[in-house]
């Protein structure tokens, strides 16, 4: 799996003390009608009964400048739950999920379904809000590092 490239996004979930969240690499699109996303979330996690209770969630697509955001929701450093979020601007959302202020994308989702299967919860979020920041490269993971975008200019193909 280390040869999986993917972008890094912060899942943020809960209110008040109860606010955590974690790093992830398994978000992707689901569908355009309605609009949702799917997350994958280790039921281990001290996140997955957070989601459950609030039923939204926030996905924070990371640009690459936010590597400390990135670490400190994976939990290096040791932060957990609320202190996760110090060292950034955060706003609050509809569902009550925060959304990081400058994130490349911010995608506001109410849980739809939670399918749990293995050690995983595949959560499915009817997307609510989308909010952009257009001039950042994404943060992306791939063979055990993060990583950038190094070569804007080379595109290989366009849609």
């Amino acid at each position: 799996m280390r040869h999986l490239a993917g972008a890094v996004s912060v899942i943020t979930t809960g209110r008040g003390e109860q606010r955590t969240g974690f790093t992830a690499t398994s978000v992707s699109s689901f569908s355009m009608d309605p609009p949702a996303m799917i997350v994958c979330l280790n039921r281990s996690s001290s996140s997955w009964p957070v989601v459950r209770e609030h039923q939204s969630f926030c996905i924070n697509l990371l640009a690459h400048d936010q590597l400390h955001v990135a670490d400190r929701f994976s939990g290096r450093g040791g932060a957990t739950g609320v202190a996760r979020y110090e060292g950034a601007a955060w706003q609050e959302l509809a569902t009550g999920a925060l959304g990081l202020s400058d994130a490349l994308t911010v995608i506001d989702c109410e849980l739809d379904e939670a399918i749990e299967r293995h050690s995983h919860a595949i959560l499915i979020g009817r997307v609510r809000a989308i909010r952009t920041r257009e001039t950042a490269e994404p943060l992306l993971y791939w063979h055990g590092a993060y990583r950038h975008i190094s070569n804007l200019d080379r595109v290989l193909t366009s849609a």
